[in-house]
């Protein structure tokens, strides 16, 4: 199709039916405020989910709205008392503004923040559409060696960055990670920048775990189907010359994974909760209290991820560039989604507005 106009959008309606709609020119509201031309955006999981569900948990599809927040563009506009930022820069968009003033936002935790304004989340319109305005410090300078596609994956890296941040994954240590799609990969990939020597990737899909070695693990593992998660653990003990992992991070949210993890753990381990699985789920609670396990749970990102995720890329300590496998045109984005529903591809590119 030919789009025209000043800010053409990708519009979720009702589940299952997408439009391209002309909106609006997003303007200035605050001197600090920053007007990007959107380049690059990836598909997110939350994006599909939208998509052919309609929500996600208490988050209601109920009006309209323009999907997308994996994102980097070049700067068009910019208010008054911006500084750091100029017209042309390019940057990568942390998508989520916290109200600042909440107890988690002045501790900050803003990525808890109860008040978090986050694109393409009900109700607010997301980043598929040729303009889009972020305050000046969500807007992440991306130096001149990263390019507009990898500051697009800066949005995933975060996530992952995040996870390992709050594991505390050490030099030296030995890492496990369930769930080898986007996420699970990069959480390899930070392992190993925050200096993990042993980084075992967990999936069912062999050609997943083909490019989780390519990206930065050691070993993987495909679990058999049918083994308890005690025997899991013991094989992948085993494939480990009998020694447990340290740390474990489960980007997959199934709840074999979650046991297999609780039961693979050395004594005195973290694990860290990434993927978004079963509202409730049956959990080995001896295994973790005899052992002393750590547990947390991981939600976007918070202060300084972004910055972080952008110079690992910037230093070549990560290349997210392995997991782009499409790349499509703007007007090309509902076929994007559906290479995502079949299972196609790892990471999906769309390009911005070109007409």
């Amino acid at each position: 199709m030919t789009l025209s106009g000043d800010n053409p959008s990708f519009v979720l309606k009702k589940v299952n039916e997408v439009i391209f709609e002309e909106r609006p020119i997003p303007k200035l509201t605050g001197p600090k405020d920053v007007r990007i031309e959107i380049k690059q955006t990836g598909i997110c999981g939350s994006d599909v989910h939208y998509y052919t569900h309609g929500a996600i948990g208490s988050f209601i599809v109920k009006d309209p709205m323009v999907l997308g927040h994996e994102s980097a563009g070049v700067v068009a506009e910019v208010g008054s008392s911006v500084t750091s930022l100029k017209v042309g820069d390019r940057v990568a968009l942390e998508p989520g503004i916290p109200c600042r003033y909440c107890d988690h936002c002045k501790a900050g935790f803003y990525n808890l923040c109860a008040d978090m304004k986050f694109a393409a989340t009900p109700p607010y319109d997301g980043t598929l559409c040729r303009y889009y305005v972020l305050p000046e410090d969500f807007c992440v300078k991306l130096p001149d060696t990263v390019s507009l596609e990898e500051g697009a994956l800066v949005e995933p890296l975060s996530v992952a960055v995040h996870v390992s941040k709050l594991a505390k994954i050490t030099p030296g240590s030995s890492a496990i990670v369930f769930g080898a799609g986007p996420v699970g990969l990069l959480c390899c990939a930070v392992a190993r920048a925050f200096g993990a020597t042993t980084i075992t990737a967990v999936d069912l899909v062999q050609a997943r775990l083909d490019l989780a070695k390519e990206i930065a693990a050691t070993h993987t593992f495909v679990p058999t189907r049918g083994d308890s998660a005690a025997e899991s653990a013991a094989k992948i003990k085993e494939l480990l010359g009998g020694k447990a992992p340290q740390f474990a991070i489960d980007a997959s949210g199934a709840a074999a994974s979650v046991n297999t993890a609780i039961h693979v753990l050395a004594q005195g381990g973290t694990y860290v909760q990434a993927g978004m699985g079963a509202p409730e789920i049956a959990f080995p609670i001896t295994e973790f209290t005899v052992k002393e396990l750590t547990a947390k749970g991981s939600f976007r990102y918070g202060p300084g991820d972004y910055q972080l995720a952008v110079e690992l890329v910037a230093s070549g300590k990560v290349d997210v560039k392995k997991l782009i496998t499409h790349r499509v045109k703007f007007e090309e984005a509902e076929e994007a989604f559906k290479l995502v529903i079949k299972g196609q591809g790892v990471k999906i590119l769309i390009g911005g507005p070109s007409s």
